[in-house]
């Protein structure tokens, strides 16, 4: 149940950043700027100047860099180049040994595969796919754990 909270809004966020463009009479700038009252960062090729240090990235070129929302609602996506479909076995290997757990499970029938990862700070999506002329990239969703509340104790 955990892992399905911290995977929220790294999903809505890829879906908010896959969908975007496609909206007819829309700006990408505009709908994203409107959805998250301002606070995002579009880095274009690069890592965002606020990625959290903690969350390896492959080694590869940046494709695409973006950070949405603030706080604990901040959500960052960086796309990067790998070398192939079998990259998501030193992606996983990276994130186990920084002391994220979580693992691939779906694998592509061409290669690739999603995975999933969570430490106390930070949740991870990460997917590897074939972007046609681009080669392989993988694509990683983090956001900020869920701050777990306290259940409220009765006062006599």
């Amino acid at each position: 149940m955990r892992r399905s909270r911290l995977l929220a809004l790294p999903v809505a966020a890829l879906l908010l950043l896959g969908a975007a463009p496609a909206l007819a009479g829309c700006s990408f700038q505009t709908v994203v700027k409107n959805v998250t009252g301002g606070n995002v960062d579009l880095g274009g090729n690069k890592v965002p100047s606020d990625f959290p240090t903690s969350v390896p990235l492959y080694k590869g070129a940046v494709v695409f860099g973006a950070g949405v929302g603030s706080g604990h609602g901040k959500v960052w996506n960086v796309t990067v180049k790998v070398t192939d479909a079998q990259a998501y076995t030193d992606i996983a290997k990276q994130l186990t040994d920084a002391g994220f757990d979580g693992q691939f499970g779906a694998q592509g029938p061409d290669g690739g595969g999603t995975g999933t990862f969570a430490n106390d700070q930070y949740g991870v999506l990460v997917v590897v796919s074939d972007a046609g002329s681009n080669g392989w990239v993988a694509t990683y969703s983090v956001s900020r754990a869920a701050v777990q509340t306290p259940a409220p104790t009765a006062t006599p």
